[in-house]
């Protein structure tokens, strides 16, 4: 059952039961909700930025100073 929220119109109330029936995809470590792996893939993305993103050089001249 989808009950309206007023003052949001087209957005839907769900009791928990109904929560329990979105569809499920399978993925590596099991089953996971639809928005849990948009979260996952918008992770990835971020962090592989951040992985490719160059060390600044004055970084690197302190880290050289540690050694």
């Amino acid at each position: 059952m989808h009950l309206p929220v007023s003052g949001n119109e087209g957005d839907d109330v769900r009791s928990a039961e109904e929560k329990k029936k979105e569809p499920l995809e399978r993925t590596g470590g099991g089953m996971a909700k639809r928005s849990d792996r948009n979260i996952g893939d918008a992770l990835r993305r971020v962090y592989q930025d951040a992985a490719e993103e160059q060390v600044p050089d004055d970084l690197l001249d302190l880290l050289r100073k540690l050694d």
